[in-house]
């Protein structure tokens, strides 16, 4: 049996739903710690804002990892999810000057019964679990609407 490639399999079931919320995950290529140097991780957070800006996105909250980003956002309109992905990637990408960003991205879409603050301390809390630091006040990519 042949298998789907991976970003193919992610895609699976993917639906886009205005007003709807969901977390995205995606990686940066070959997983390299392109945010450990500011001006990248400054550019990046800079094009989420843009996609808010456009009315593609409300941003609920966001962490930036060393090697990839979690972002909790509200979809808008007129953009479907994937090109609202595909639009931060190449904006953050061409303000880097470089390919950055892995094929594809994970994403679920929040229950109408989660917790929209409590999915978004479990997201900016990623650098204390994943010990970059001791309190997430010392982390500098991250932000939440609930601050």
């Amino acid at each position: 049996m042949k298998t789907q490639p991976a970003s193919r399999r992610l895609r699976t079931g993917r639906t886009s739903i205005p007003g709807q919320v969901y977390l995205v995950t995606t990686v940066t290529r070959e997983r390299k710690p392109v945010f450990e140097d500011l001006s990248a991780a400054r550019r990046t957070i800079r094009c989420l804002i843009e996609s808010a800006a456009l009315g593609h996105a409300t941003t609920l909250a966001f962490v930036l990892m060393p090697d990839h980003l979690h972002w909790l956002f509200q979809l808008g309109q007129p953009l479907s999810l994937s090109r609202v992905v595909q639009q931060m990637k190449s904006f953050s990408a061409h303000a880097a000057g470089a390919a950055l960003w892995q094929p594809g991205f994970h994403d679920h879409a929040l229950r109408s019964d989660e917790d929209l603050q409590a999915a978004a301390r479990y997201l900016v809390a990623n650098p204390l679990r994943a010990g970059l630091v001791r309190h997430i006040g010392d982390y500098p990519h991250w932000d939440a609407v609930w601050l």
